[in-house]
């Protein structure tokens, strides 16, 4: 995948018209994962607003307009008009008061879809109330299960909420909504609320309560930290490495490679031994560095991987091979996810023409 200083893309998206109304978090999000794939982001922004991640806000076509104004109002009503989607992320029924809510737009554009991006849904208690990341998955059971036992939960970055359980799953949304119509010819609602989507990705956990190895609760499960055999460790010069053996072949190897104590072979999944084998673990890996047990470890089934940071991780020789970074404009993007092996998706630059583009899908119908 590369770069590209032009607006030209192949992916499989292109042709896609999209209208983004540009707000903050996952929404510029979504706009990013769609045009990564090849659509046609038109960002209507309002007079002054500045770019503040050029990674996220790129291959949009930007226009500035004045949404308290007549003409701005029009603009907004001709683009949406003309465009496959219509992408917001405003409280509840701040569209509708600008008169672009989505009766008013599905009216003028039957076959539109219509993706709303929220964090506490269109409807319910706390629907108009304020909020963050940390407050949606708060309330899921997400967050609870975050850190270690006896210590407050910790925020996983914004990473569950605004991404994994808002953008991704509004994008899945639109694309959902978008076979539909190929259907039906009919456009429709896209409620896309942060508190959904991450209640959706804790299915799994949902699916096995009452499992003792497999609880949420903090600090206590297998896949929370508690194992021994799947969290983080320090090395010796005071990195981190993280070990994921759970598979029993896996963590042969694991001790094997690692030269662990014999003990720690017998009763692998049994919690009561997690504590001790924890502390046999830590000692262990305390005596080489990160380097050293990246050399022994890395490549192997023993589930094995470096703790990196953002920086390191776009030097490392397998996400390097993988092409995960890419460099545009003398700027370093994520390369466009997933691949496609016929019309892969491209990096491209942002561009102030949203105005002339909406006139091209004005004169082509």
């Amino acid at each position: 995948m590369t770069g590209s200083n032009g607006a030209h893309s192949n992916g499989p998206l292109t042709g896609l018209k999209v209208v983004e109304f540009a707000g903050i978090g996952p929404g510029p999000h979504v706009a990013m994962l769609l045009a990564d794939l090849g659509a046609e982001v038109v960002t209507i922004a309002r007079p002054g607003a500045m770019v503040t991640n050029p990674v996220v806000e790129r291959a949009r076509h930007r226009v500035e307009v004045d949404m308290k104004s007549a003409k701005g109002l029009a603009f907004a009503r001709e683009a949406s008009a003309h465009a496959d989607v219509v992408l917001e992320g405003f409280r509840p029924g701040v569209m509708e008061r600008l008169g672009l809510g989505p009766d008013t737009l599905l009216e003028a554009n039957p076959g539109l879809v219509f993706a709303r991006m929220t964090g506490w849904g269109q409807d319910g208690p706390l629907s108009q109330a304020a909020g963050h990341d940390i407050n949606y998955i708060a309330i899921t059971g997400a967050l609870s299960a975050v850190g270690r036992a006896g210590d407050t939960a910790v925020p996983p970055q914004n990473l569950v909420g605004d991404f994994g359980g808002g953008s991704m799953y509004c994008a899945f949304g639109i694309l959902a909504a978008l076979l539909e119509r190929e259907r039906s010819g009919k456009g429709q609602v896209v409620d896309a609320a942060i508190v959904d989507g991450a209640t959706s990705l804790m299915s799994f956990f949902f699916g096995v309560r009452g499992r003792p190895y497999l609880t949420t609760e903090r600090g206590k499960g297998m896949l929370g930290g508690a194992a021994h055999f799947y969290r983080c460790f320090e090395c010796a010069d005071g990195r981190e490495v993280s070990i994921g053996a759970i598979e029993p072949q896996f963590y042969a190897e694991l001790l094997a490679k690692s030269d662990a104590p014999a003990e720690l072979s017998e009763g692998q999944m049994n919690p009561a031994n997690w504590d001790d084998y924890t502390g046999k673990m830590a000692a262990l890996i305390k005596t080489k560095s990160q380097a050293e047990w990246c050399e022994l470890l890395e490549g192997s089934d023993a589930c094995f991987a470096p703790v990196l940071d953002v920086e390191e991780a776009r030097d490392h020789p397998h996400m390097k091979a993988r092409s995960a970074y890419v460099e545009h404009d003398g700027e370093w993007h994520t390369a466009p996810a997933p691949r496609f092996s016929r019309t892969p998706g491209t990096v491209r630059s942002s561009t102030d023409d949203g105005g002339d583009v909406v006139a091209r899908w004005k004169e082509a119908g």
